[in-house]
């Protein structure tokens, strides 16, 4: 049987490349390689970032309104066919439906957010700062930017960057995830029907060597990038060496701290969606739970009670969870379990032995819950990204704040509670970028930006809304001074004979 390869997608048409090296793409439900996908050398690399350099003039001196009337196009489309990308998300990531819909309705809402461009990118006017002087200014694309976007979300991501990049009038070369490679070219051929000029978008498969040629590449102007934290460190030190604009997103280990006054239903379901949504592959997941002595073995029972009820399997047959991306990821998961038990943890659910509604070949992890995590252990340090949900107990409010600032990551955060000024104060002095009150996964609207603190970011820009623009453009000032027709030598009279 001929095994069907994923091409590159570049001047608007699928292309091969000069590199004969592939990689298999999975599905993770059946275990099985479906097709594979092209990975590109460095020489591919610099071909595409060429023919994006060609594009780029036509699209940046494009009117405002042309970039607008595209995107707007780029919207509807994809809300009339999201079915159809939701379906190629589900059969390369693994996630269910409702999952995958989810992803592309939160990248949909920075499509819309990038229409707004001409409001976005107006500049300032001081009139008069100095006699007949004024000062002004404007703020214009950097030119081809790079995209590097994560497995967890193949759509959601690079549509978070590239909406933004594209309405500001840059040139884009994204670069997905080769384990699920597909959502990157559907969304390609969407965004050249929706009327996008061949060459302003390209996707270029690959693995490290095509990364580093981005990272490396002089016609590169900033690079996007979404990953684990040793990598957005190494993105962030190579691609700012080679003198780029770089917002690298990294790794994430986030807390909900659950005081004895929170209403503990609400906070048990938060804990299963949060901490069990996409299998635990999200850089925005619940992996720990800190629950205040008081309370905790009640918690943890409706945590487990509700943990019964999940049906673990093939994301087309209406499940709650599906498959881990790959096999090693999934055994790599697992051996957490077994790290726990050594370090004196209570393994309250363990997902190696749940039953599956699908093919049994498929990378299946059920939900894990693992109480009374030592904090000396690597389940509670590690991010494991993976379906396991850790209790660790605390006696107060000040315990749990003291762990959540003492973690080297500072993405996301929970506090769930009823009292204010408790809430009040945690928001204050917790030392993370994004925090939930009574909310789980707090990830801001598109008209803010999304981005953490300490070792979950690197760059002063966060991903998509205002930071969004500030990224990927660059500002001009401008100082003039226009000489008043009173100055002499110009009459603006009726002409006179002489």
């Amino acid at each position: 049987m001929t095994t069907t390869i994923l091409d590159h997608w570049v001047g608007g048409a699928p292309w091969p490349g000069a590199s004969d090296r592939t990689s298999p793409v999975y599905n993770p439900a059946l275990g099985r390689v479906q097709k594979e996908v092209r990975l590109a050398s460095a020489g591919d690399v610099d071909a595409v970032v060429g023919v994006a350099h060609e594009a780029l003039t036509q699209w940046r001196g494009a009117s405002i309104s042309k970039r607008q009337g595209v995107m707007f196009a780029f919207r509807e489309l994809l809300n009339a066919r999201k079915q159809e990308l939701a379906e190629i998300l589900t059969a390369e990531h693994g996630k269910v439906l409702s999952d995958a819909l989810g992803e592309i309705a939160r990248g949909m809402e920075v499509v819309e957010f990038a229409c707004g461009v001409g409001h976005l990118t107006k500049g300032a006017y001081s009139e008069n700062v100095s006699t007949d002087v004024d000062v002004y200014t404007l703020r214009q694309p950097l030119g081809v930017v790079g995209i590097i976007s994560p497995f967890n979300f193949p759509a959601m991501v690079p549509l978070w960057f590239f909406s933004i990049a594209l309405a500001a009038g840059n040139a884009v070369v994204l670069k997905p995830s080769e384990k699920d490679p597909s959502a990157a070219n559907w969304m390609a051929a969407l965004l050249r029907e929706a009327g996008l000029p061949d060459g302003v978008f390209n996707v270029v498969h690959g693995d490290k060597q095509a990364v580093d040629a981005l990272l490396e590449h002089p016609g590169i102007a900033a690079i996007s990038f979404v990953g684990s934290t040793p990598i957005a460190k190494y993105v962030y030190e190579t691609a700012t060496g080679h003198g780029k604009r770089v917002q690298a997103l990294g790794g994430a280990k986030n807390h909900m701290l659950v005081l004895p006054d929170a209403d503990l239903d609400l906070a048990a379901d938060a804990a299963v969606n949060a901490g069990f949504g996409s299998a635990g592959e999200r850089c925005m997941a619940v992996s720990v739970v800190l629950a205040v002595d008081a309370v905790a073995d009640q918690l943890v029972a409706k945590v487990a009670e509700r943990m019964a009820t999940l049906r673990t399997g093939d994301g087309t047959r209406g499940c709650d969870m599906g498959p881990l991306i790959t096999g090693p990821h999934r055994d790599k998961v697992a051996s957490y379990i077994d790290v726990a038990a050594a370090d004196g943890a209570t393994v309250v659910v363990d997902g190696r032995g749940v039953t599956v509604d699908g093919d049994p070949n498929g990378f299946w992890l059920g939900p894990t819950l693992i109480d009374r995590v030592p904090t000396s252990s690597s389940v509670y340090s590690d991010e494991i990204f993976g379906p396991v949900l850790s209790i660790v107990r605390v006696d107060g409010y000040e315990h749990g704040v003291e762990m959540i600032n003492a973690s080297p990551y500072g993405n996301g955060t929970a506090i769930f509670t009823n009292d204010g000024g408790a809430a009040r104060r945690f928001q204050r002095e917790v030392t993370v970028g994004m925090i939930g009150i009574n909310v789980p996964i707090p990830v801001p609207v598109a008209y803010h930006s999304f981005g953490g603190w300490k070792a979950s970011l690197f760059g002063d820009a966060k991903a998509y809304g205002p930071h969004g623009f500030d990224f990927y453009t660059a500002e001009k000032a401008i100082t003039s001074r226009w000489l008043d027709p009173s100055h002499g030598g110009l009459n603006l009279g009726f002409p006179q004979h002489t």
